[in-house]
């Protein structure tokens, strides 16, 4: 667990400090959010995934490759390395804003301002959260769904803000809880 909070506080912090806009998503943002709330509820997960302007991705080489991240694309997929670890389970995923991360996805990746962390770390508010997990829709996905709403931040005007396809989506986990 520590390892993969360190790499992304160290990920997000060298591009605060840079001044590249940088948040954390998926799996790990949602055992943040948790975590706030009733730690013991917290699933971790293995690896961390940020949402970044595709359009910054260079300026984000330059100031993450000296301090041990190796960019790699493989298998369609964007990412920055461990240089110390270099496995992809361990690494950094880019998923880019405004964009669909697949294109049968129904909604692209939104681009709220992140708020941060008890650990410090830059993430993805919670309505950004619930629209990215019920786009993709995987089973993983449902659980972080039901972890998120379990603890009650799933609030009525995140729901309300939803498209109605997602909203469909949202009311077929809740009925499998």
């Amino acid at each position: 667990m520590h390892q993969i909070i360190d790499v992304a506080a160290r990920f997000t912090a060298l591009l605060e400090k840079a001044g590249i806009p940088v948040r954390v998503v998926g799996g790990l943002a949602t055992y943040l959010h948790v975590d706030q709330v009733d730690p013991p509820s917290a699933r971790l997960t293995r690896d961390v995934d940020v949402a970044i302007d595709r359009d910054k991705l260079e300026m984000i080489r330059a100031v993450v490759e000296p301090h041990g991240f190796v960019y790699r694309h493989a298998a369609g997929v964007d990412m920055f390395l461990v240089a110390e670890n270099p496995n992809a389970r361990s690494g950094v995923h880019l998923v880019f804003v405004g964009e669909k991360v697949r294109p049968e996805y129904l909604e692209p990746v939104p681009g709220s301002a992140p708020v941060r962390a008890k650990q410090g770390i830059l993430i993805a508010p919670v309505a950004d959260l619930v629209r990215m997990k019920l786009t993709s829709f995987r089973l993983k996905d449902k659980v972080h769904i039901q972890d998120l709403d379990g603890v009650g931040l799933i609030t009525s005007e995140i729901e309300q803000s939803l498209s109605e396809p997602l909203r469909r989506r949202l009311a077929e986990v809740r009925a499998t809880e």
